[in-house]
């Protein structure tokens, strides 16, 4: 149950990531994590109105109100670095590098005394491989510095991000997931007075940015959920293969060509998957 929750969170992931990477090639990468994110928070409030799940906040780590607060600004950081990477048409250099983000929390997994099964860390390190494969690393070629850090920036906060949301989901995960957006809301408020602009965007992209943040609200959501059924550290692992999904949306939706490293990806990610199964 576990796995297939943190594996449709990918599917959401990187579907979110492929609108919001084609929607900051024509908006400021701050304006369409703001917006998006915004609309996340109108997700996290409704699901909370309908399934009565509000919680009273507390200073507490046991609590997720703090985890939840730290992972809303290590996301927005992260989520902004991404799409500002995907802008400069570096996706070779930013997916792949900030895909290994999960290294962060499947640490902290194991410093927590963890232990997968030998099955279980061989498929891990199949998908992972996979994910990384997949994302079309860019072997050869100069690297210009600017994707480069923004590729490192979004590993971080990725990485931040879901370590914390495993901590807040201990509590609740809908309500570390609302606390999430209710940051970055803030964040983006600031963002909007500062500028004083709201990214210009038009009508015809509102239903994008509706879309790109009720994927984003639910995979995060998802994901938090999958880590409190199982092992945090099969469950990050299994969220982690997002950029298969962008790879394929791309391909299928802008004729980007798929290099041979990618076709290794997708069928060594499909392996690990299948090899956790079986575990």
């Amino acid at each position: 149950m576990a796995s297939f929750l943190a594996l449709f969170s990918s599917l959401l992931w990187g579907g979110a990531d492929f609108l919001g990477g084609n929607l900051t090639k024509r908006y400021k990468a701050l304006a369409v994590t703001g917006v998006s994110q915004s609309f996340g928070l109108l997700f996290g409030l409704i699901t909370i109105l309908l399934g009565s799940a509000w919680q009273m906040p507390t200073l507490s780590w046991s609590n997720y109100f703090l985890p939840g607060v730290f992972a809303g600004v290590m996301g927005f950081v992260g989520l902004t670095a991404f799409y500002a990477g995907l802008a400069t048409g570096r996706m070779g250099v930013v997916s792949p590098i900030s895909s290994l983000s999960v290294l962060i929390p499947l640490s902290i997994a194991f410093i927590n005394g963890e232990k997968p099964t030998t099955l279980q860390i061989t498929g891990m390190s199949v998908a992972l491989a996979g994910a990384f494969c997949a994302s079309g690393p860019e072997l050869k070629g100069g690297l210009s510095p600017r994707p480069l850090i923004y590729a490192v920036i979004a590993a971080l906060g990725f990485g931040g991000a879901i370590s914390f949301i495993a901590v807040g989901s201990k509590s609740s995960a809908i309500m570390t997931m609302t606390t999430m957006r209710f940051s970055t809301f803030i964040i983006s408020l600031l963002l909007f007075a500062k500028y004083k602009t709201t990214g210009g965007f038009s009508k015809k992209d509102i239903p994008v940015l509706i879309g790109i943040g009720a994927a984003d609200f639910f995979g995060n959501l998802l994901l938090g959920v999958a880590t409190t059924k199982g092992l945090v550290s099969l469950a990050v692992v299994m969220g982690s293969l997002f950029p298969i999904v962008t790879a394929i949306l791309a391909f299928k939706f802008l004729h980007e060509r798929l290099h041979k490293v990618q076709y290794l990806g997708v069928a060594l990610a499909i392996s690990g998957v299948i090899i956790i199964a079986l575990s």
